[in-house]
């Protein structure tokens, strides 16, 4: 099997696993980070077989729906690729990436190992950022039964990933101890770049947002 008929068969086989899922971790989901990442890649001059099948394979497994398994995508992804005869190298590679890939918090660091995760990782948080972004924040947020906004919760600036895991706050509050902080922590050149108009996105809707929200009579 050639490497464009292994993204083939991946492509359809998370389509197949994702699709009509409902928490905003969708087969389309995938799809426009798999297409970002690609985007991306081009620009960078990236090994584009490493990136497509990370960006494919990066929700596999996500520790949020896996009982907080943070180790669960990078075992379902070795499975399926080992499955196909993918090289070892290239597992090691796309797994590498899968581990890395989650924000874990606004006080935890997490650097990519590698230009190929670099990329996914921006692909990915483009997709938390912008109007797709705020979709899919409210979409989690009714998936795990979260209030929209509650004034009297703060946001929290978790400084490990166990206290990130355990958040349940408001999904206002998430705006503030991921989604706006995105922006800063973009990778690549190209990342940076697409950022910016989605961030700036954001901040009018919060504005809109509490205009509403404090109106009377």
């Amino acid at each position: 099997m050639n490497q464009e008929e292994i993204i083939s068969q991946t492509a359809e086989f998370i389509k197949s696993k994702f699709s009509g899922e409902s928490s905003g971790h969708d087969w389309w989901h995938v799809y426009r980070v798999w297409q970002n990442a690609l985007y991306i890649a081009r620009t960078e001059k990236a090994d584009l077989f490493v990136v497509q099948l990370a960006a494919l394979l990066h929700d596999v497994a996500d520790w949020k729906f896996h009982d907080g398994d943070e180790y669960a995508g990078e075992k379902a992804a070795r499975h399926y690729l080992e499955a196909l005869q993918v090289p070892e190298i290239t597992i090691s590679n796309i797994c590498q990436v899968i581990q890395e890939i989650s924000y874990k918090g606004a006080g935890v660091n997490t650097p990519m190992s590698s230009l190929e995760g670099e990329i996914v990782q921006d692909a990915d948080r483009l997709e938390a950022i912008g109007a797709i972004g705020i979709a899919r924040a409210f979409a989690y947020g009714g998936y795990k039964g979260r209030e929209i906004h509650n004034p009297e919760a703060q946001p929290e600036l978790h400084a490990s990933f166990e206290e990130y895991k355990k958040n349940a706050g408001p999904t206002t509050n998430h705006f503030y101890e991921k989604l706006l902080l995105l922006k800063d922590r973009m990778n690549t050149i190209t990342g940076k770049t697409l950022a910016k108009e989605r961030h700036e996105y954001m901040v009018n809707f919060l504005d809109q947002f509490y205009r509403e929200w404090h109106i009377s009579g």
